[in-house]
């Protein structure tokens, strides 16, 4: 294998999201102290210890969010590709889908990435998308109201249940059980301590004054937004507002009004993501950012009635008055206040969803075919989806599709390009084993990234063969351009002209051979163990042609013809690549068998079986 061209990978999606936020709070924090210090001295607030206590809150917070969020991904990543392929057969179904997957993985960045793959591999319409990723903003709702149960007392015993679970737990799925709950208990346990931290500010006048501000929606909005830009979670910065609000420190509309300043906050990580990726990409993060501006814009006149609603439905403390009410109710309502908005706006623009995609493809249009280059860039392997190695591996047999389209072109040229072709023809499909080699490196780069992942047993046996496959893949594009290539390059030197009925005979091996490759492109890419069946079964049938072909060159051999040696030597090279070619087949295909081990065979056996 000639080196492949160097490649330039995005790693922006692999960067952690919250800590340009961080540093910018912390600076924050620091300039307000330094500002406020002479006042502070009388109030008694101690800014270094509030510090500590703020940002060590919020990492824990943080913290917790991210395992949790893992340790869903790995229970259930199996099974959300097939939870998307299949409940999409109406934008409703769409919606309920993209709700449920989001609330699962608790990431909507990471449901619009499945969605994209999807657009790309022709398995579902821009229309159908459109209702899974409105969907997604309510599953990403469900983070909020967890929180809002406050129930903080229990931190401990679920860290410490947790803790144990995994390191008591024999099974992967116990132990995965174990980090959500220990997960879990950290993000109260970092929002107790956040809390802890802002009581002295109950009675700082100025930093009331400043809460006060968030009263004007604008401000709220504007705020909130810039935040949520920053440490790129919307789940955070409402996690946040709900921390604030437990304290007495902002009432239900300006926290509403930071609640939707959050929900346009996060359309940056949707821009962010989608930088130098497929148009596809373009397009949903459009219609995420369309969605999300219109249904805040929808709404901020009517933040007033919206409170009222959520005050009437949210269950009420009538025991206690004034700050401490509102203390003890607000952060419900908020959470409450942020499910209905993404509810309400679904259920209004879910009915619009076909105009919704036919305006984002008017925005972001198709390139015209002939700005189309040489493929440098993978199409589905996303690193937004390394932390859920069940969806990565889904992605690497995506783009081993993508991979075997571009090796079934070349084989699907070469048999005409060696029989009359001239150079240009042969460079040409030579040229485009670039192409595959590209690619291949991108998918060994991204099966590495996978294998730094904590990996079941399954998913290891499944990335074992999956390394084998486009190893196998690439070993077909290479003898395509290696071997044959160069056979069509000796039939023009040696002046030998193919007769017809020897290319009738080629003809009818190379269409099986070209089958048998088709198939199994489709079995690894598809998962599919009868596809690969019926490859491994087409060697009776490649065996009958090759021998039959070889009986036909030794009839001609006697032949009174010119240069009959050196044609018989190039028609029987060509027989002979031919099913080669096969074999590589027949071994991607053997990776799909639910009975084949997927440990790789040693040199001598792939011999002996080549050979058999």
């Amino acid at each position: 294998m000639r080196k492949p061209p160097i490649l330039m990978p995005n790693h922006a999606a692999g960067i952690l999201p919250w800590w340009p936020g961080m540093v910018a709070l912390l600076l924050l924090f620091a300039a307000f102290s330094v500002l406020a210090a002479p006042e502070t001295r009388d109030a008694g607030i101690e800014w270094g210890a509030m510090a500590m206590e703020l940002f060590g809150g919020l990492a824990l917070f943080l913290f917790g969010m991210e395992q949790m969020a893992a340790a869903l991904k790995a229970v259930s990543g199996d099974r959300l590709r097939s939870i998307l392929a299949k409940l999409t057969t109406n934008r409703f179904m769409g919606a309920a889908t993209g709700a449920l997957v989001t609330a699962v993985i608790n990431s909507s960045s990471v449901t619009t990435v499945l969605v994209v793959g999807f657009i790309s591999a022709g398995l579902m319409s821009m229309s159908q998308s459109v209702g899974i990723i409105m969907g997604a903003n309510i599953g990403s709702t469900f983070t909020a109201q967890l929180i809002a149960f406050k129930i903080t007392k229990a931190a401990y015993l679920m860290i410490a249940f947790g803790f144990m679970m995994q390191l008591l737990g024999r099974g992967d799925r116990v132990r995965h059980y174990g980090s959500m709950l220990m997960g879990l208990g950290l993000v109260f346990f970092g929002m107790g301590v956040m809390s802890e931290a802002m009581q002295p500010l109950r009675g700082y006048q100025p930093f009331l004054d400043l809460m006060q501000q968030m009263e004007n929606p604008l401000v709220g909005i504007l705020v909130a937004a810039a935040f949520t830009g920053l440490i790129q979670s919307s789940a955070a910065t409402t996690g946040i507002v709900i921390v604030m609000a437990s304290q007495g420190f902002i009432s239900l509309e300006a926290g509403i009004a930071l609640v939707f300043g959050a929900n346009i906050g996060t359309c940056v990580t949707a821009i962010l993501a989608v930088i130098g990726k497929p148009r596809e990409a373009v397009r949903a993060a459009i219609v995420h950012v369309i969605f999300n501006v219109a249904g805040v814009l929808l709404w901020v006149a009517f933040i007033d009635q919206l409170a009222q609603l959520v005050a009437w439905m949210s269950p009420s403390s009538d025991g206690l008055h004034g700050a401490a009410r509102m203390a003890e109710e607000t952060p419900r309502q908020i959470a409450n206040a942020h499910t209905i908005f993404n509810v309400i706006n679904t259920l209004v623009f879910i009915w619009f969803t076909p105009q919704f995609a036919r305006l984002v493809e008017w925005l972001v249009p198709d390139k015209p075919l002939s700005e189309e280059g040489i493929v440098l860039k993978s199409r589905y392997l996303d690193e937004e989806l390394l932390s859920t190695p069940a969806l990565a591996l889904d992605r690497v047999r995506l783009e081993v599709r993508h991979m075997g389209e571009i090796v079934e072109g070349m084989l699907e040229g070469i048999l005409p390009a060696i029989l009359a072709g001239d150079r240009e023809a042969l460079a040409a499909i030579r040229r485009r084993d670039d192409e595959v080699d590209i690619l291949y490196a991108y998918i060994l780069d991204y099966l590495g990234k996978i294998s730094k992942s904590t990996l079941t047993d399954k998913q290891t046996a499944e990335f074992l063969k999956l390394m084998e496959a486009v190893g196998e893949l690439e070993n077909i594009g290479d003898s395509i351009e290696t071997n044959l290539v160069t056979l069509g390059m000796h039939r023009m030197q040696e002046g030998v002209a193919i007769s017809p009925p020897t290319q009738r005979v080629l003809s009818d091996l190379h269409r099986v051979v070209s089958k048998a490759v088709k198939g199994a492109v489709h079995a690894v890419s598809q998962n599919n163990e009868m596809a690969a069946e019926s490859v491994i079964r087409m060697k009776s049938e490649i065996n009958k042609l090759a021998n039959s072909a070889a009986v036909h060159q030794a009839r001609r051999l006697v032949a009174k013809e010119p240069n009959r040696i050196a044609a018989y030597t190039i028609e029987m090279d060509i027989v002979e690549k031919f099913k080669r070619i096969y074999y590589y087949a027949k071994r991607m295909a053997k990776t799909v068998d639910a009975n084949d081990s997927p440990t790789p065979m040693t040199p001598e056996q792939r011999e002996q079986e080549a050979e058999g």
